[in-house]
């Protein structure tokens, strides 16, 4: 028996199946985004609202921030593909992108028991 087959046995991997070094690095950079309380914030005051998006605006008094702080989160955020934007005259609304949690929910699954 080797060492893979004793540890796979009595440790079950956390993924179906062994992230690849690309695959592994794309996630811990959005780990290192979400590491951030704000942002953490950002992300599940926008996911509560009634269409699942909000601007700026809506932002700053809720979670206490000023505006340049909220925006450079929110900056931080749609660079590492969490949130999408869309121009509405001189406001922009912020909205999650559902696959990239995806690949975080499947990180945070642990697989079923046999």
């Amino acid at each position: 028996m080797n060492s893979l087959t004793s540890t796979s046995t009595c440790c079950p991997f956390l993924l179906q199946e062994v992230l690849q070094p690309d695959e592994a690095a794309q996630i811990a950079t959005l780990f290192r985004v979400l590491g951030e309380s704000a942002r953490l914030q950002l992300l599940s005051f926008i996911a509560v609202q009634p269409a699942q998006e909000a601007c700026v605006c809506q932002l700053i008094e809720p979670l206490g921030l000023s505006q340049p702080t909220v925006s450079h989160h929110l900056k931080v955020l749609y660079e590492a593909g969490l949130l999408q934007k869309e121009r509405r005259g001189t406001w922009i609304y912020y909205r999650l992108v559902p696959g990239r949690f995806e690949i975080l929910q499947k990180v945070l699954t642990l697989p079923k028991l046999k």
